[in-house]
Order: C-alpha cells, then structure tokens, then sequence
C-alpha cells in the first residue's frame, strides 16, 4: 500500500486497484488538481478535513469517485448548510462496509472526541482500509477512542484541542500498529512535530514514518 500525506489530516492510500483520499481539508491544498481517484472518504464535518470551497471542484475533475462520509455530512448537504457533493455520496455508518476497487472499507467509531463539555459533540467515522496482501491502514479522524485490531499502519493524529500528549501515547499503544505516521499536524511547529513524533517513536512499539511534506512511502 502505497500512503502519500497530502498535509494535515489529508491521505492519499493507493493499492493496485484503488486510488482512495481521506479527509481533503483547508489546512493543506496538496490534493487539489488530484484526479483518478476512485474514492473520497471523509470522516467528519470540520473544513480542515471537508474544504467546502475546495472539494466540490476536486470532485467535479473525479465524477467516477466513490464518497464515503460520516451520516451528519449528507444531511448538511441535503439541508444546504454544505454544498453538494455529487450524486454518488454514501453514507456510512459505524460498522458499515463499502468495497472500492479491491479495498474494503470499514466505518468504526462514532463521536468526535470532546474538545470541552460546553461545545456540542458531533459525528466521527474512522475508517479502515483491508486489501488482501497489503497491510491493514487505520485513519481515526478526529477521535482516540476506537482502537481496533490487527491494524498495520496508523495515521496518528499529533495535536488537535481535543487530546493531550498521554491520550495519543496510550491510543497509539493500543492500537499497536507496526508502523504508523503523523497527521492533524498544521496547528504545530517543526519543534512541535518533532517533539510528538519523537515521543511517539520512544513510547511506544509503532515506528513512525516522516511524510511530512507529501512524501510517499510503500508499507
């Protein structure tokens, strides 16, 4: 599985037979212009991993993708509180699958993590993605709190004001992936990344990959 971090929460997974991006945000634009793509999967509402200026027009170059979103993403759409994202939008739903390509795709999970007890949660989908042959890829969006088996390689959320320091260790130790790589990354500095990413390597038993600045990497 060829995995490509297109900046902050935004992934590019690519396998012989599917070519999948995750959570295209407002935080980073290395997906823009991005074409052949077979599926769109999106976790949660937030812009920095659903850009709704930018999407419409990535989908627009990509009509023959799959949209794969958290369930309260299609009723903005349908209530125009977000614009329209193709007639091929699916939502799914913890527990639910969807085959691309020669991926399955499993939704787990559920909520958003809680930044504070006064701001409303709202819905979060993880997603894992299986292949047979490839190694098994964990995207969690924007939560610590599913951790499933026999998980591969994880994307590892490094900061974001909804965890701290202890819960991403504990998370990453939990899930005990192989190997893993950071992102929801923006809101750092490079000490700041280097700080999460070191901590992380020493912690735990996950070997983080830097793909920092849309570097590509084969797992």
């Amino acid at each position: 599985m060829r995995i490509t971090h297109c900046g902050h929460s935004a992934v590019l997974a690519e396998t012989d037979g599917a070519r999948i991006l995750i959570d295209p945000g407002n935080l980073g634009d290395r997906w823009h212009g991005m074409t052949g793509l077979d599926a769109v999967l999106i976790t949660h509402q937030h812009p920095d991993h659903l850009d709704p200026d930018a999407v419409p027009r990535l989908l627009a170059v990509n009509r023959a993708a799959t949209v794969l979103v958290e369930p309260s993403i299609a009723d903005l759409v349908a209530a125009g509180k977000l614009p329209s994202l193709g007639a091929s939008v699916r939502p799914l739903v913890p527990d639910d699958q969807a085959v691309v390509g020669d991926v399955l795709i499993t939704a787990v999970g559920g909520q958003h993590a809680i930044i504070h007890r006064d701001i409303p949660r709202i819905g979060n989908v993880g997603y894992i993605l299986r292949s047979e042959g490839q190694p098994t890829f964990f995207h969690p969006g924007d939560a610590l709190d599913t951790t499933p088996a026999g998980v591969d390689v994880l994307a590892v959320p490094a900061y974001g004001p909804w965890a701290a320091m202890k819960e991403t260790i504990d998370f990453v130790r939990t899930v005990g992936a192989l190997e893993g790589f950071l992102i929801h990354d923006e809101l750092l500095s490079d000490r700041g990344r280097s700080l999460v990413f070191n901590r992380i390597n020493e912690m735990t038993d996950t070997r983080l990959i830097d793909l920092r600045g849309g570097i590509t990497h084969e797992f």
